[in-house]
């Protein structure tokens, strides 16, 4: 099998100004070429698409299949916001190049096993995969310019949010496309110590985790649903089975209420019961969990 080399795309596939091959698929998905990566625009249920991903598809773009995408990125609302999504890509591998991150050997071992391999961002700040996590290693001198706020005492700084924090305390070593990233992580997860280090306030909407306490706050005193089911005995589509938002946990009391199916849209916290609305229910159920609950 012959070897297309990523500055030679496949045939049929013309890199535009952004230097990205923009094609269609055999299967009629929109689809692109960076480097040796393929991204496409995969159709999903209910006419939703997402973003794909492959990796040194040997063919040319029209026998390109959904069947060669394995990676999922996320939502896209249309091909306009998916060719913005694979432009946003480029930058950032061009951007990656130039930083001159270098692959290393390694057996070191990390709070997330024996790594397999590590990546060298600079003297002092190393970036570890094991076989089933991985995460940032600084150096002790690296790590006392990390803010008090946020600062592991051994330096080791997980893959899932805690890289951001590596990544806001040495912003030169990333693309601007991971700082992005960073900044939504920091913000979402570590508003207080965000806000103190930049002099700025948060508004709702701005950060997940005060987006979580105000709720909270809000429904102090309300019921807030934790699992939900449809009943059969009643000519609702749709009941809960919530417990106080507050003093969550084992021994905390329980009921169950009937919301209509209409009104049951669960937000990013949870729903809230308004008993006003949705009146308690004491009657048969086919609540299954409720059962097995009761009769413990």
């Amino acid at each position: 099998m012959s070897h297309i080399s990523p500055s030679s795309p496949p045939s049929s596939a013309t890199p535009d100004s952004s230097g990205v091959c923009f094609g269609h698929s055999a299967d009629g998905m929109p689809v692109a070429l960076v480097g040796e990566h393929a991204y496409a625009m995969a159709p999903g249920r209910d006419g939703r698409h997402y973003l794909v991903s492959g990796w040194r598809i040997r063919r040319p773009m029209p026998e390109w299949t959904r069947a060669d995408f394995y990676g999922h990125a996320g939502e896209l609302a249309d091909e306009a916001a998916f060719r913005a999504k694979v432009v946003e890509q480029a930058e950032h591998s061009r951007e990656k190049d130039r930083l001159g991150r270098r692959e290393i050997a390694c057996g070191a071992n990390t709070p997330w096993g024996v790594s397999q391999g590590g990546t060298l961002y600079a003297q002092g700040v190393t970036a570890h995969s094991t076989a089933g996590h991985g995460g940032f290693r600084l150096s002790a001198e690296r790590n006392r310019k990390v803010h008090a706020m946020l600062r592991s005492a051994g330096g080791w700084y997980e893959e899932d949010a805690e890289w951001a924090i590596v990544a806001i305390t040495f912003p030169h070593l990333f693309t601007a496309f991971e700082r992005r990233c960073a900044e939504r992580t920091m913000k979402d997860s570590w508003p207080d110590a965000w806000e103190s280090i930049f002099g700025t306030v948060l508004g709702p909407g701005e950060s997940r985790e005060k987006d979580r306490r105000a709720f909270e706050a809000q429904h102090a005193a309300d019921w807030v649903v934790v699992s939900a089911i449809t009943s059969e005995q009643e000519k609702v589509s749709s009941s809960a089975s919530p417990r106080p938002a507050v003093g969550r946990g084992a021994g905390t009391e329980e009921r169950r209420f009937l919301v209509p199916a209409a009104e049951y849209e669960i937000g990013q916290f949870g729903f809230a019961i308004d008993p006003d609305r949705h009146a308690v229910y004491a009657g048969p159920s086919s609540f299954a969990g409720w059962q097995g609950r009761r009769s413990a």
